[in-house]
């Protein structure tokens, strides 16, 4: 079931749910994508059409952030759970390993994607992960032959939004994968070389403040955040 929040239509699920979604994708026959928008880019989607039906286009639209959940409480259409990107990939995982997906790795800076495999390998040694390139490429069509000669079946996509959510749609076509997710900076976190906050912050809603601290220059770009919260609370007060 979709839940409109802002005018992003978010699949009101939990994380089990949403891995059960993943599941039936994996082994479906369609090329689906997966796009995982936080209160920044619904605020971003909010003022732009054309991102908005990217976000809308999506097989499986997740809520990644507080601030999402909070805005659709005040909207009194409220969302089961958070359900954050990195947590809904690394879930997936042994899930891929099960089933005997193949995943190719796309995005962050170069070797951070070899980093991520290790990791991932380290906890999963059965996951198949058939190829992998960084995020600073010039030719796309180059990039999608790539996944394709490795016979894809996943394909996590983390070039960052919008960037990402264009791709995903732009090639759902050409790309012979079943399951493509826009992740942002999952591969960093997955890599350790962009820390999560603590779990104590995590469980207090409070990610977005250690983001924050850590990197000082995103102070604009979160003020969508706020922005996203009033925009709810404008929303909810005009009924």
């Amino acid at each position: 079931m979709k839940t409109d929040v802002l005018g992003v239509l978010y699949d009101n699920v939990t994380m089990e749910e949403a891995l059960e979604k993943g599941r039936e994708i994996l082994t479906g026959h369609k090329t689906c994508y997966c796009v995982t928008p936080n209160a920044e880019m619904a605020y971003e989607a909010l003022h732009d059409e054309s991102f908005r039906d990217l976000l809308n286009g999506a097989d499986l639209v997740l809520p990644d952030g507080a601030g999402v959940v909070l805005g659709a409480k005040l909207l009194k259409t409220p969302l089961k759970q958070k359900v954050a990107g990195i947590e809904f990939a690394q879930n997936l995982l042994p899930i891929m390993a099960e089933l005997g997906t193949r995943l190719y790795l796309l995005g962050s800076k170069p070797g951070v994607a070899e980093l991520a495999a290790e990791k991932m390998l380290q906890q999963n040694p059965d996951l198949i992960i058939c190829g992998m390139s960084d995020g600073y490429f010039t030719d796309e069509k180059e990039v999608v032959v790539k996944i394709n000669e490795a016979q894809a079946d996943a394909l996590f996509v983390c070039l960052g939004a919008p960037k990402q959510e264009h791709f995903m749609q732009k090639h759902q076509k050409a790309l012979g994968v079943k399951l493509m997710c826009g992740l942002g900076g999952t591969l960093d976190g997955i890599a350790g070389t962009v820390k999560r906050a603590p779990q104590w912050m995590i469980r207090l809603q409070l990610e977005w403040l250690y983001r924050l601290i850590k990197e000082p220059r995103r102070f604009k770009r979160m003020l969508r955040l706020p922005k996203f919260i009033f925009a709810a609370l404008k929303k909810r007060m005009k009924g």
